[in-house]
């Protein structure tokens, strides 16, 4: 889920609309709901405030006024690419940890006759 000051793209009828910035998120009325404010890099600036649930806040599709919207997270690519690596170092780790073969045992029953 999106959170306060994260940058999003909204899509407009499937197609990119808008980049904005989550300004403020305070929990609506109804349980799930959250009021979203939203500053929307247009000139001038404007503010939106939308109310939405958690699906729509994760990207799920939604419609206003007829019209389908969806909000994706835009994730700066330096980010992805740490994120990708620390993966990568994670999947490497366990990968040599499972292929080290079997570990071998020490009975300490086996070393106590000696």
């Amino acid at each position: 889920m999106v959170t306060t000051h994260d940058i999003v793209l909204i899509h407009v009828d499937g197609k990119p609309g808008f980049y904005a910035r989550i300004e403020e998120l305070t929990p609506d009325v109804k349980p799930g709901w959250w009021q979203v404010r939203l500053m929307v890099f247009t000139f001038p600036l404007q503010m939106f405030t939308w109310i939405l649930d958690e699906f729509q806040l994760d990207g799920a599709d939604f419609t206003m006024g007829g019209t389908p919207i969806r909000m994706e997270q835009v994730v700066s690519p330096v980010e992805q690419e740490q994120l990708q690596q620390e993966q990568d170092a994670k999947e490497q780790r366990e990968r040599s940890a499972h292929s080290s073969g079997n570990p071998k045992v020490i009975s300490l029953s086996d070393r106590r006759k000696k």
